[in-house]
């Protein structure tokens, strides 16, 4: 996220009257005097000394957002750009809300406990009336709060040696990682370790997350789906490390599954993919409604397989409708109409619904990955047969152009395709990156084919790459 600052070298609002006068006011937004208030245009980094109409504020808002680029044609978030009108209206309707005021909303807080038992059966929680979960702002608060569950149970193991200098906590990931669980590590003074990518596999081995595992571990992080190149993680191969480890030493290594998108993915389309709560190492789970959950930003969720493995002492409880409602986030005050927009949805599709949506994403991505590699210009690295996301690179004998050229000249075309080098040890490696979500029709895949198609006649005439600025050429944030 980035933090802004005022720029000294940006036009000053600050100036005296006749200094600099800037006209950015269509007369047509006077509402009586057409003329009225246009001598210059409102301040940018001060509060205005007086009030304007609410159709001029909002024009001049709406006017400069249009610079923003069209969410419809960003291939490379995996957040929801879509969704009903219906869901919309439900969402305007709630938005006064405040989701931390359970006694004063109750409904709105029986809607939050049914998509948490709701996810708790779908995962396959051993008892899904007794697991416990709630609502986040996303999959990064819900990897906090796993986290901070791990520390916790491993720091009550080891009430007799921690905190002490031979007692630091670490937590064992792949690489790939999304960046919440650097952020993690560093926020609650956790060690991580990371497994590096090698050759062909761009996400964690689960004999090199076993082998970093020591007495100090809190838990080893498996992604259900990595960012980078839409892969899932072998779950069951780690947890069977790990099982391997507490026979061959006593260590007892929980996991967690940062499902962020797979687990709104795989129960639907890979029923027989054992990656849930049926592998009892399996602490906790989140996912992101607001990814393939199909759900606006920003909501997610965390649950964990019972009570035992959610320490009570960060469980804080209110009372509402003469019950008790269990609550753990790191978020105070935030809208419930996300949450109740996810309930909205589990009610509309229903499973049979969710494997419809789930299964157009994936068709319309393996389809397109398969006509980007018939231009011969590309290499796939994966085809969208897992997440609904495929990544790809130049083939070995394109040289006049690279990744980075085809993301800069997709976006003239309005498509925002990011452009990344891998992580260790395969920084050697660049990719494009193509997510498919709901709303990503194929007529719309079709479009973006002929887009790259119309580009590559004239990239194969350059006689190098010419961009140069790779770090600002095009991002990797999520």
């Amino acid at each position: 996220m980035p933090l802004h600052r005022w720029d000294p070298l940006a036009p000053d609002d600050r100036r005296h009257d006749g200094d600099r006068r800037r006209i950015a006011m269509n007369p047509f937004y006077g509402a009586a005097d057409p003329v009225a208030g246009m001598a210059e245009a409102p301040p940018r980094h001060r509060l205005p000394d007086g009030p304007l109409t609410p159709s001029t504020a909002y024009q001049l808002v709406h006017d400069e957002l249009m610079l923003d680029g069209n969410a419809r044609l960003n291939l490379a978030t995996f957040v929801t750009t879509w969704m009903e009108p219906q869901a919309a209206v439900l969402m305007s309707e709630c938005r006064d809300k405040n989701m931390i005021d359970k006694d004063e909303y109750p409904r709105t807080a029986e809607l939050e406990r049914r998509c948490v038992a709701m996810l708790a059966d779908l995962w396959n929680a051993p008892d899904p009336a007794t697991a416990v979960g709630c609502s986040t702002t996303g999959s990064s608060e819900a990897c906090m709060l796993a986290g901070m569950a791990l520390k916790r149970r491993w720091a009550r193991r080891n009430a007799d040696r921690y905190p002490s200098a031979d007692a630091r906590p670490n937590l064992i990931m792949g690489v790939n990682v999304q960046v919440c669980w650097e952020k993690f590590c560093n926020f609650w003074e956790v060690e991580a370790r990371q497994v590096p990518m090698e050759g062909d596999r761009y996400h964690l081995d689960p004999a090199a997350a076993a082998a970093l595992c020591d007495e100090n571990t809190i838990g080893v992080v498996g992604v259900l789906g990595s960012t980078f190149d839409g892969s899932y993680e072998p779950i069951a191969e780690l947890c069977a490390a790990l099982d391997e480890l507490r026979e061959r030493t006593g260590l007892d290594v929980p996991v967690h599954v940062d499902g962020a998108s797979g687990a709104m993915v795989a129960p639907f389309l890979d029923e027989d993919l054992v990656w849930d709560f049926r592998l009892p190492r399996v602490a906790s789970i989140n996912t992101s409604g607001h990814k393939y959950g199909l759900v606006y930003p920003g909501v997610g969720w965390a649950l964990w397989r019972s009570p035992a493995e959610l320490p009570e002492e960060l469980v804080f409880r209110v009372n509402y409708l003469g019950g008790d409602m269990p609550t753990f986030a790191l978020n105070f005050s935030r809208p419930g109409a996300q949450v109740v927009a996810q309930y909205y949805t589990f009610l509309r599709l229903g499973r049979e619904g969710f494997r419809a949506v789930q299964q157009s994403t994936r068709d319309v991505a393996t389809q397109l990955a398969e006509q980007v590699a018939a231009f011969g210009d590309f290499r796939l690295l994966t085809r969208g047969d897992e997440l609904p996301v495929f990544a790809f690179t130049t083939a070995d004998d394109v040289t006049a152009y690279d990744v980075f050229d085809v993301a800069r000249r997709l976006s003239e075309r309005g498509w925002l395709v990011p452009a990344y080098t891998f992580p260790e040890n395969r920084q050697d490696l660049s990719v494009l990156r193509v997510v498919c979500r709901n709303g990503f029709s194929s007529d719309l895949a079709e479009l973006f084919l002929e887009d790259l198609g119309r580009l590559l006649p004239e990239l194969r005439k350059q006689p190098h790459p010419i961009t140069r600025d790779k770090a600002a050429a095009t991002g990797f944030h999520h």
